[in-house]
């Protein structure tokens, strides 16, 4: 009896932590984000929130939004990249500043993350999006994506790090 329990208690351990850990990956994700370009009824450089759940990618503004299902996006990559700091009217201003000041004042940049997808609409028309999200939240809506049915043809940090024999071998097939 006491062997019985010793074995199980462990054994239940272990799958409630891969139940608990699978709960936890279907919780939905979302950021607050710019849609650069590229949303069907959306204008450019709209701030926002873009959420992933239920199989749906979700950008919302305060007057509208936009579904896109993940089954139909046929392409999601990551980037990094870099904006000014100072934007604006003020931003072009600074370049008049004496001495070549605005100039460097110019090159004061923070760095963002960004998210392309490719999808296709209900008619089959081809479309793109693009967003700019903080550094880190990128990668996190482009795995919550992939595991909710979207596709992508540059790998994420994961996989790539994977065995790379398994990756040879899937290349060949592919091919």
């Amino acid at each position: 009896m006491k062997f019985a329990q010793a074995t199980l208690l462990p054994l239940l351990l272990f799958l409630g932590s891969i139940v608990s850990l699978s709960q936890t990956q279907s919780a939905p994700t979302a950021a607050e984000v710019v849609q650069v370009t590229g949303l069907t009824g959306i204008k450019e450089n709209t701030k926002g929130a873009l959420t992933v759940e239920h199989g749906t990618l979700t950008f919302a503004t305060s007057k509208s939004s936009c579904d896109v299902s993940a089954a139909s996006i046929q392409d999601v990559v990551t980037g990094n990249d870099s904006q000014r700091v100072i934007r604006g009217t003020v931003g072009a201003l600074t370049m008049l500043a004496p001495y070549g000041a605005g100039r460097a004042i110019s090159l004061l940049r923070n760095k963002i993350d960004t998210l392309t997808i490719q999808y296709r609409d209900s008619n089959g028309g081809l479309h793109g999006a693009v967003f700019t999200m903080p550094v880190g939240k990128a990668e996190l809506i482009k795995e919550s994506l992939l595991a909710q049915g979207a596709h992508t043809s540059i790998p994420s940090k994961e996989e790539s790090t994977a065995d790379p024999n398994q990756q040879s071998e899937t290349k060949e097939q592919q091919r």
